[in-house]
């Protein structure tokens, strides 16, 4: 039976409320297409397992890296599902997976976050709904979160991204509030805003509620903070390198892990300019795989092309020396 119909092998055991995410480095996957643009399920799993054996936390399906806007709920079930099983069958059955569950409405997100524990998700990250963001007050919002919250198979991390959000920030106050639910326990900080990660580290310390900054580019930072570590799409291209900061900083080793941190903020620069097609552009150039992403979006070609490839020269080069 091909891995699209077989079931999630449920090796992962999902946490109670009284667990917690391992502090470390989760990677939100990018997706896969095969030339008549369905899913690459060997691609995938094989994806997977290069992460894994990286070292890292753990993975991220259908996150912004993972083009979820592009894809249906069989296409988002099927990819978690075949991260599932690759990270099983290899023996990482203690590795998160984590999905992203955002949705415009609050039945639809609900529907999404049982479909991602049904495919073998551990836990779901929820953007806040935002298309109608006029007409959504703080309340709404927190409502919206709540519910989630309530009807989730498993625990829910708040995905705090104002750019794909129409500028919608939430607040630490807010976030705070929600971080009193049993269901919720983490958020993810795209916003960049290191003295909210403070305040939420501050506000949630001797929980098991979990503060990660959401790029690479300051992990020295989040961590300066007591933030627990960095859910960021680079690790996709450079996963030894980014969680090695991490490594070095947890160790003391603050100079060495500030300038492995100054190589990485650049290469995480190119990816954040050029997004999930930069990240693809550069595992096609320097891993021979990748393929292009969904329609519309496109690589892009000539000067543009050979310059986010120039971008992340330096740091793949970093990954290779740190591998050998």
């Amino acid at each position: 039976m091909a891995p699209s119909a077989a079931p999630a092998s449920g090796g992962y055991t999902s946490p109670t409320s009284q667990s917690a995410l391992a502090p470390g480095f989760y990677v939100p996957t990018v997706a896969f297409f095969t030339p008549q643009d369905t899913i690459d399920e060997p691609i995938t799993s094989q994806h997977a397992l290069r992460l894994a054996k990286a070292g890292v936390t753990g993975i991220v399906t259908h996150g912004s890296n993972g083009e979820a806007v592009h894809l249906d709920h069989q296409e988002r079930c099927l990819i978690t599902r075949l991260t599932r099983s690759a990270l099983d069958d290899a023996g990482y059955t203690n590795m998160p997976v984590i999905v992203g569950c955002g949705a415009q409405s609050t039945r639809e997100t609900i529907q999404l976050c049982k479909e991602a524990a049904e495919s073998g998700g551990s836990h779901v990250l929820v953007l806040p709904p935002a298309y109608y963001g006029g007409l959504l007050t703080t309340d709404l919002i927190k409502a919206h979160f709540r519910a989630v919250a309530d009807a989730s198979p498993i625990p829910v991390l708040i995905y705090n991204f104002p750019a794909a959000c129409s500028g919608l920030d939430l607040s630490s106050d807010v976030i705070l509030e929600l971080a009193k639910h049993t269901n919720i326990q983490g958020v993810k900080l795209t916003c960049g805003n290191t003295g909210k990660l403070a305040r939420v580290v501050a506000g949630t310390s001797g929980t098991n509620f979990r503060t990660f900054g959401g790029s690479a580019d300051f992990t020295v930072q989040t961590l300066a903070v007591g933030g627990h570590g960095i859910i960021g799409g680079l690790a996709n291209v450079a996963p030894v390198a980014c969680l090695e900061v991490f490594k070095l900083w947890q160790a003391g080793k603050l100079d060495s892990a500030r300038e492995l941190q100054k190589i990485v903020a650049r290469g995480d620069w190119t990816a954040i300019q050029g997004g999930f097609v930069s990240v693809k552009v550069a595992l096609q150039k320097y891993f021979g795989y990748g393929g292009e992403p969904r329609k519309p979006c496109a690589f892009p070609e000539g000067a543009k092309l050979a310059e986010q490839e120039d971008g992340f020269a330096e740091l793949v080069e970093t990954e290779k020396s740190l591998t050998q």
